[in-house]
């Protein structure tokens, strides 16, 4: 496993490796921080944790070098934390377990932590060298960027000093990003008194598995299966065609990764079960043809029976729940007219908590328009008011417009043709990137995304 150590740039991938050994799932970033805080103090640069949370890094200029622009590296430090259903990891606890396979470098049984890990590791390498001729270099290794970009929107004015920014978590190598999308989450609630089950009834799990999943905003457009969403087609089947009633729904983790399993405990009479059986099977079929593209691993939908629960959601709930989830939009809303194979506007479906007398739906709506992002969020708000639901929202950011003529974009290019033999890509991604945030408080600087090729980033797979 420790093979990585020895794949160039080894001043890199020594210090990934580093990496993966420190629990740094988002909302769990205590022992990265310190670990950060004694590299930089090992390195002998200015270290301190901000009062967001923050890793701040400051290297002062080569000897000659001090009227050159100054530059702000800029990463995250956590990790989504996904793991396979028979892996036992501990995100909080235990190390990530990378290994090579081929040309790609993965994790056993979990996300591997690249996104943004990597960027972090580039960081350290140039925080530690001594033999590097350079104007003074900032560095911020940002806290909860996964969960709501926390640590970049409670940056403190004043902290960065610089005039380039270079953000390195993007995932495509030979591509420099100038402008991505912003975001909002939508959070709809409701708090019902639950009914009591027929004590005739059976009760059974019906479970949609083995999708691929993937990062909400980079995979998008690739029209990947939401777990959610074809779940709801076979619960409103069930309900319809066999009495079925809804006790409780768990599907998805992570409000900006493509749902890819989700489960519902339904009751009904124990005549009704075999007829239940034979539509999972129906949508089992035509779940796997209309994927058959895009989820070629197979999608696997099962139903079993477990004990029955004393309690289930009142029929009108349930109904209402389940045309709000079925109305719901998930996926690709409008592509960018000027570019037309970027996405511009979309949500994800991406969590749903049914259960105990409470629903929790969590949805991400992307836009590079501030415009269409306040439509998604009416939209979303309408969908699921009409199902008494409370909506809110939180955490919004906004969109990071391109900059065609940005300086440091050009210097990139050109270094990349030299160093390489061919042409740079410029992209504008519906990703949200920090970048955004951090211009909003430094409009100054000048701006780019640059990042090593990945491919979900934020699945096992």
């Amino acid at each position: 496993m420790t093979d990585i150590q020895n794949l160039k740039p080894e001043c890199i991938w020594r210090n990934f490796y580093k990496l993966t050994q420190i629990p740094r799932p988002s909302g769990h970033l205590e022992k990265i921080q310190q670990f950060l805080l004694d590299f930089g103090r090992e390195a002998g640069v200015y270290a301190v944790k901000d009062p967001a949370g923050n890793i701040h890094f400051r290297k002062p200029a080569t000897p000659g070098y001090e009227n050159r622009k100054g530059v702000i590296l800029q990463a995250h430090m956590d990790m989504v934390p996904q793991k396979t259903p028979e892996s036992t990891h501990n995100f909080e606890t235990d190390p990530i377990q990378p290994w090579i396979d081929g040309e790609w470098v993965k994790a056993t049984g979990t996300t591997l932590g690249a996104d943004n890990g990597l960027g972090v590791a580039a960081i350290m390498a140039i925080m530690e060298d001594k033999t590097l001729k350079h104007g003074p270099i900032d560095a911020l290794v940002t806290r909860d960027e996964e969960t709501g970009m926390y640590g970049a929107n409670e940056l403190p004015e004043g902290e960065l000093q610089g005039d380039i920014l270079m953000n390195l978590d993007s995932e495509h190598w030979g591509k420099f990003v100038i402008g991505s999308a912003g975001g909002i989450d939508v959070t709809a609630t409701l708090d019902y008194q639950e009914a009591e089950t027929d004590p005739e009834d059976a009760a059974v799990k019906v479970t949609v598995k083995g999708l691929r999943g993937g990062h909400s905003g980079l995979e998008i457009n690739e029209g990947r299966a939401n777990a959610n969403k074809l779940l709801v087609q076979v619960v409103r089947e069930a309900i319809e065609e066999t009495e079925a009633r809804l006790a409780c729904w768990q599907g998805g983790n992570m409000r900006n990764a493509i749902p890819f399993k989700a489960e519902a405990v339904l009751t009904l009479p124990k005549e009704n079960i075999a007829a239940l059986k034979e539509i999972v099977d129906d949508w089992k079929e035509t779940f796997n043809d209309e994927f058959k593209l895009i989820e070629p691993q197979g999608i696997e939908l099962t139903v079993e029976e477990v004990a029955t629960p004393q309690k289930e959601v009142p029929v009108e709930i349930q109904d209402n729940l389940i045309d709000a989830i079925f109305a719901c939009h998930d996926g690709v809303i409008r592509f960018i007219p000027a570019y037309p194979s970027v996405v511009e506007t979309s949500s994800n479906l991406a969590i749903i908590n049914i259960g105990e007398g409470k629903a929790a739906i969590k949805i991400l709506a992307r836009s590079s328009r501030e415009d269409m992002k306040g439509y998604v969020v009416g939209m979303l708000e309408s969908c699921f008011s009409m199902a008494g639901m409370k909506v809110e929202t939180a955490g919004s950011y906004g969109g990071w417009d391109p900059n065609p003529d940005s300086e440091i974009l050009h210097l990139l290019l050109k270094e990349y043709k030299t160093l390489f033999g061919e042409d740079g890509i410029i992209q504008v991604d519906h990703a949200g990137l920090e970048c955004s945030v951090i211009l909003g408080k430094y409009p100054w600087l000048d701006v780019v995304s640059l990042g090593p090729t990945m491919k979900s980033p934020h699945t096992t797979t």
